[in-house]
């Protein structure tokens, strides 16, 4: 990025030797970068300890991630390693970098691997790059390693090379703060190599790495965009080094390319080719204009014709300067030389010859200027292609007719005459004109040119008539008073233009930092919003109150433009105004009053775009009668409008992304769906058909017990289909939100017994273990829905529980609560599944002997139990193997007394 660190007098950098002294104190950041796992970067980064130790610096390991490497574990031999601190978290200890222990070991440099790592919850830092910054802060050094698919601003671009979204990131500002960067680099051919010799992942992972994310496309990619991100870094340090030095540029490094950008025709043409070079020298660009007092008076034309460039070139992806300046030529080259840019692109010069020659030409007094800096002259005359904003009329800028500035610039000559018919007794009458001259720069610092012109000719006549000879007349006998009163005029009606020009900038500069200010506010507010209402309604409100506007913003829906939000708050509109906004929207031009378009609407319709497409229309009006908006006001809507495109494009990509996720999981849903009934609805019916079919065919030659056994089949299976369409038609219930529970007051042991007799066949080869208390309280939950749900998990417990093993009901009160647990003798749940357990279709891997399941039963019971206010959780047994299923369920505040009302026959 560009910065206006300029300095014409070739001294230091005061922001450059600012951020150096910054880093006084600050450990060193050296970061190992690699394109991809594998290439070397923790072998690198001990070799590179190894080297540092061998100096005399002393060196300790923090963590280093071996991954069961051979060649790296003998490298960390030999080292001093900080041992590592233990995080309980789910019930098993995590091992993570002991950062108190670092500090207080002090060494000169510590080696960290994974920089990118996500602590364990509980320690000090979510991240381990801000455990490694609050080392540097100690003034300790750090070595880490770096894949590039980690960097948050290459995030998308990684997942769109390789489909896969990469999850732990860093800022970009970690990079930004490393003194250096060392790129670890493989080719694609040597890396899946060492994949295939398994000196990365194991055999099998690594072969389904090499036909994923592995692929020779893929690692060329990532290889680029690591070289790419180093090589900015880098630039970024020549760069401060030269500012921090005074060392005149460009040294040619790196390209870089300027483009200046003023109000002359052919402004865009020369922003296009700029574009081009840079994309061919694959280099940064900036369009950069010198902000002059001259720009004040150029015509509203000009001032159009500047702000499009500009936004023109912030949409073709350039970094936008403006500076401001006197002397153009200088400005340019001095940015160009304090920035180190190796091109600056410029227009034909356009002034005729002997303009050139009284006023000077930029363009030659740029080459003359530019040194080693490169300048490309470009002819301009590709005509720039009017945009259709520029159609819209503009108000007049009308301003009403004052009397009282004239009165007191009255006042003031008045005041100045009696000073000076007091001071005349003292003094010559030449010195005299100095304090009319007071007079005529007051009116004009305060009330601008017209004001200050009159009061130039009013203290002229009155020095005249009260003090040349003859006195009291307009006559001028003396010739040197002829020259004294000519003097005078002269230089009064110069003061006064030059004093009213600084009064015109100062006021500009005022209305330039509140519009800023403005804009800025409305950034953020842009920025806070999470929903489309928030961005439409800011945008309305801010529109209207800088504009002095009525608003309507229209969004299209369902195929037509539909109003979204107004301030004041309005949704009804006109047919002729529908008509406009809907032309507006269609052809991307603006329509309704003032436009060439449909001018008879009552509102001018403006459509709103990005550098992408067109978002919606904005609808504008007032009481006034004409057109709308002054070039100034239309130049303030064009910065409002682009920020407010940009959130509501925001807002619909978020939505666009989210509508494709919730698409995605659907498919991902259909698809476990259809295997599931593949197998789980199929196995049962290939069941039944085969022993009803073995029945219909030889039930006359089969013994008895052969054809009950056929017959249980039928009963079993059927009763397995049963509550495998049950477990459907519950789980599409809680997924589209009619679970409806039917509360009432029950004791939890009875729903337990039932479950129980319910689930008899399924645990008839376990031993089952109940301790439910008595005197636990009655809970409010719907007895079917409960019942259901300890059904599930009893299946569950049985599916994987070797047979012989015991399942164990235990509940109890705590503070509140009535927790119920299940409790098996399996081989428990992983831990990396713990989370996903409760997941619709999810199926933890078992051994061929566990019979099939759906993957519905325990989401069902968590939503059984959720919609009853309870809450399920799932773990391992710690006393043996196995799992535990713990279900919470609150007492009720309030049990009513219940008693059974007596009839007339009890009576």
């Amino acid at each position: 990025m560009p910065d206006d660190r300029t300095n014409p007098e070739n001294r230091p950098s005061p922001d450059a030797l600012l951020e150096h002294a910054e880093r006084e104190g600050r450990g060193r950041l050296r970061i190992f970068l690699g394109a991809a796992p594998g290439v070397g970067k923790t072998y690198e980064m001990l070799m590179a300890g190894r080297a540092r130790r061998a100096d005399g610096i002393d060196v300790v390991i923090g963590v280093v991630e071996t991954h069961g490497r051979k060649e790296t574990q003998a490298l960390v031999d030999g080292y001093e390693v900080i041992p590592r601190r233990e995080v309980e978290y789910r019930g098993r200890a995590l091992e993570e970098m002991d950062i108190d222990a670092v500090l207080k070991r002090r060494p000169a440099l510590v080696l960290v691997d994974e920089l990118a790592h996500t602590n364990a919850p509980g320690s000090r830092h979510p991240k381990r790059y801000l455990d490694v910054q609050e080392i540097l802060s100690q003034g300790i050094d750090v070595y880490t390693t770096l894949n590039i698919q980690h960097v948050e601003s290459l995030n998308d671009v990684v997942a769109q090379i390789t489909r896969v979204r990469v999850r732990e990131t860093v800022p970009d500002s970690i990079i930004d703060e490393a003194d250096d960067i060392e790129v670890i680099d493989l080719t694609p051919d040597d890396l899946i190599q060492r994949l295939q010799e398994g000196k990365v992942y194991f055999p099998q992972t690594a072969q389904r790495a090499i036909e994923n994310y592995f692929s020779p496309g893929n690692l060329t990619a990532l290889r680029e965009l690591a070289l790419r991100r180093t090589a900015q870094r880098v630039d970024e340090q020549l760069l401060n080094h030269m500012q921090s030095h005074a060392i005149p540029g460009p040294w040619a490094a790196g390209e870089r390319v300027l483009v200046c950008v003023d109000s002359r025709p052919g402004g865009a043409a020369r922003i296009r080719y700029a574009r081009r070079l840079a994309d061919r020298l694959r280099a940064p660009w900036t369009a950069l204009h010198v902000d002059t007092p001259r720009l004040a008076g150029t015509s509203e034309e000009d001032k159009d014709r500047l702000a499009t460039n500009l936004r023109l070139a912030e949409q073709l992806g350039a970094e936008v300067a403006t500076i401001p300046g006197q002397n153009v030529a200088q400005d340019i080259v001095r940015h160009a030389t304090a920035n180190n840019f190796t091109h600056i692109v410029i227009g034909r010069p356009t002034r005729s010859r002997w303009r050139e020659l009284i006023e000077g030409s930029l363009t030659y007094d740029l080459i003359r200027n530019a040194g080693d800096i490169s300048v490309h002259v470009i002819s301009g005359t590709e005509r720039d292609a009017q945009t259709p904003a520029a159609k819209v009329k503009a108000a007049a800028e009308q301003k009403p007719f004052q009397i009282w500035p004239y009165l007191f610039s009255t006042a003031y000559v008045a005041g100045g005459l009696a000073v000076s018919t007091v001071l005349d007794q003292f003094f010559d009458v030449r010195n005299l004109a100095s304090v009319l001259l007071l007079a005529v720069l007051t009116s004009a610092v305060t009330f601008g040119l017209w004001p200050a012109l009159y009061a130039c000719f009013l203290s002229a006549l009155a020095f005249n008539f009260f003090f040349l000879e003859p006195r009291y007349t307009l006559t001028i006998r003396d010739p040197e008073s002829i020259v004294a009163f000519a003097v005078f005029l002269v230089v009064a009606v110069i003061a006064s233009n030059l004093t009213a020009r600084v009064q015109r900038q100062a006021v500009a500069a005022r209305s330039r930092a509140r519009a800023t200010e403005d804009i800025y506010s409305f950034s953020r507010k842009l920025a806070g919003a999470g929903t489309l209402d928030d961005v439409l309604w800011a945008t309305a409100f801010q529109i209207a109150s800088m504009l002095k506007v009525r608003v309507v913003l229209l969004l299209p829906e369902n195929g037509t433009i539909t109003v979204k939000a107004g301030y004041p708050p309005d949704d009804t509109l006109a047919e002729a105004d529908i008509a406009a906004a809907r032309w507006a929207w269609e052809h991307d031009r603006p329509a309704g009053r003032g436009a060439d378009t449909l001018p008879g609407a009552k509102r001018l319709y403006l459509p709103l775009r990005t550098g992408r497409t067109a978002i919606g229309v904005v609808g504008l009006d007032n009481d006034k009668q004409g057109p709308l908006l002054t070039p100034e006001q239309q130049r303030l809507l064009d910065a409002l409008a682009d920020q407010a495109a940009v959130a509501i494009e925001r807002i619909q990509l978020v939505a666009d992304v989210d509508r494709a996720r919730l698409a995605a999981e659907a498919d991902r849903l259909r698809t476990a769906l259809l295997t599931s009934i593949s197998h789980d609805l199929k196995t049962p019916l290939a069941a039944i058909m085969g022993a009803a079919g073995t029945l219909r065919e030889y039930a006359a030659a089969l013994p008895e017990k052969d054809r009950a056994d056929l017959l249980s089949t039928v009963v079993d299976e059927s009763e397995r289909l049963n509550r495998f369409i049950a477990n459907l038609l519950d789980m599409t219930k809680i997924e589209s939100g009619a679970m409806e529970p039917n509360y009432a007051l029950h004791y939890v042991g009875d729903i337990v017994g039932s479950a129980l007799d319910r689930a008899r066949k399924i645990t008839g080869e376990h031993r089952i273990d109940t301790d439910i208390p008595p005197d636990l309280p009655m809970l409010r939950l719907d007895p079917v829905l409960f019942e259901q749900a300890l059904f599930n998990l009893l299946d569950n417990a049985a599916k994987y529980a070797p047979p012989g093993s015991a399942i164990r009901l235990q509940g109890w009160l705590d503070n509140g609560t009535v927790i119920l647990q299940v409790m098996d003798e399996g081989p428990g749940i992983p831990p990396g599944d713990l989370e996903r357990i409760f997941d619709t279709f999810y199926r933890v891997r078992k051994s061929d002997q566990v019979r099939a399941g759906t993957g519905l039963g325990l989401s069902i019971s968590r939503g059984f139990i959720e919609a009853m206010g309870g809450a399920i959780s799932a773990a391992n047994r710690t006393d043996r193997p196995g799992a535990i299923f713990t279900i919470r369920m609150p007492v009720p505040e309030a049990i009513p007394n219940l008693t059974v009302a007596k009839t007339d026959d009890a009576a």
